[in-house]
């Protein structure tokens, strides 16, 4: 990892959350009082709170947002005001597993077309380190109850299958996509190198409620960045990911798919993003996806080009390859990360969180014109640990979901 990035990283990180992180582990004064015969007792360590969140708006207007309560419980909360008032956290039944919660790798809430079918999705940690299942709850009575998770994927192996991403597309086809390292895993034992992990994928027509055949969209994925999915126009999905390019340049691929109309045949990326960032480690930085009404995409990802670390807005052309038309711009923020973009028409908003040495602030870059021009927003700030912002569109708004120890924000963006 680059000296100068992971040192910058560092000190932002740890001057934002370090006092937040001494108020978790340090015990009341009082607690620690102890008899004169009687050895000190250590201050209990806590780990810090699970705010990842997934957040999505059902058809009636209704935000839901589910993710992990102070006891580790995987739980929903729906809000009818935009935030200003939340139901009771409806507790999900997950059989004893472990959920993960934490930034990139986040639990996820889709609604299908089909009337009162919700699902959940989340990674379930295994023992051994690094690996995972994607497992997914169902509703078909609109969340007022879930039946037991099941596993996404037909590979049932001790590996990496995490950092799931879903969607329904037009047609009611519910798509997963995640990390997977099946291919490393056999390229190891058969003892030839592979760069990094796979992307693999299955669709279900039924709504969560059986699975196709896994699928191979690319080898040589980063091993640790969200994935980011949006509808394509006229149906069919397109993703976007962080892809170690040969030898080790950690640039984005993109693809595109309708329902099935992929071959199970490995597929070869385009390339979307130019930065040449080589680097031998994950920067755990996902990128941002949206269609574009030209026909192209909006684009946003974090990157190291020509030394210069930023967060960057770009637009890629109706194949994934990055615009001839439009210059790539660094976000008007140093501090930038964990980007999210969105569009309606020619109208797009690109969210982001920063740290100015006190506080996080959350931030949007307004554009009327497709993109070609910006205003810059502040919309919130916290001095609390907080995680990154969800982007949402309905209703012709965009809707910014924002959590941090105390609260869940939500700011709603109007672009005239």
């Amino acid at each position: 990892m680059s000296s100068s990035w992971a040192i910058g990283a560092s000190r932002r990180l740890l001057g934002g959350v370090a006092g937040a992180l001494l108020s978790l582990v340090m015990m009341p004064l009082a607690a620690q009082a102890q008899a004169p015969d009687q050895a000190p007792a250590k201050p209990a360590r806590q780990r810090p709170p699970p705010l990842a969140v997934g957040a999505a708006i059902a058809a009636d207007g209704v935000l839901w947002t589910v993710g992990l309560d102070a006891q580790r419980r995987l739980v929903l909360q729906r809000s009818a005001d935009a935030g200003r008032t939340w139901t009771p956290a409806q507790v999900l039944d997950v059989v004893g597993d472990a959920v993960s919660a934490d930034g990139e790798n986040r639990p996820k809430i889709a609604f299908s077309p089909q009337p009162g079918v919700v699902v959940v999705t989340y990674t379930k940690p295994l023992p051994k380190p690094f690996t995972g299942d994607v497992r997914l709850l169902r509703s078909s009575d609109g969340g007022a109850s879930f039946a037991a998770p099941v596993t996404v994927h037909a590979d049932r192996s001790l590996i990496t299958h995490r950092f799931e991403s879903i969607l329904f597309d037009e047609q009611g086809t519910l798509h997963t996509v995640w990390i997977d390292k099946r291919d490393q895993e056999a390229a190891k034992a058969r003892g030839q190198a592979y760069r990094g992990a796979g992307v693999y994928r299955n669709e279900s027509r039924d709504g969560g409620l059986s699975f196709g055949p896994d699928i191979r969209v690319a080898d040589h994925s980063c091993e640790c960045c969200r994935i980011a999915l949006a509808a394509a126009p006229g149906g069919g999905v397109a993703a976007l990911w962080r892809h170690v390019f040969n030898p080790n340049e950690r640039d984005h691929a993109f693809a595109q798919w309708s329902a099935s109309g992929v071959s199970p045949q490995p597929a070869v990326p385009v390339r979307a993003t130019l930065d040449r960032w080589a680097l031998d480690a994950c920067p755990h930085h996902g990128p941002g996806l949206a269609a574009a009404s030209d026909g192209g995409w909006h684009a946003v990802w974090f990157g190291i080009h020509q030394g210069q670390a930023a967060v960057r807005y770009g637009r890629l052309d109706a194949s994934g390859q990055p615009s001839v038309y439009m210059p790539v711009r660094p976000l008007p923020d140093p501090q930038a990360e964990h980007a999210d973009v969105a569009a309606l028409g020619d109208r797009v908003v690109v969210v982001w969180k920063s740290f100015d040495g006190q506080r996080f602030v959350l931030r949007a870059w307004t554009s009327r014109d497709g993109g070609r021009q910006f205003e810059l927003r502040d919309l919130a700030t916290t001095t609390q640990l907080s995680d990154q912002p969800r982007l949402l569109t309905h209703g012709g708004r965009f809707w910014v979901v924002w959590r941090d120890v105390q609260q869940t924000r939500v700011e709603t963006i109007d672009v005239p």
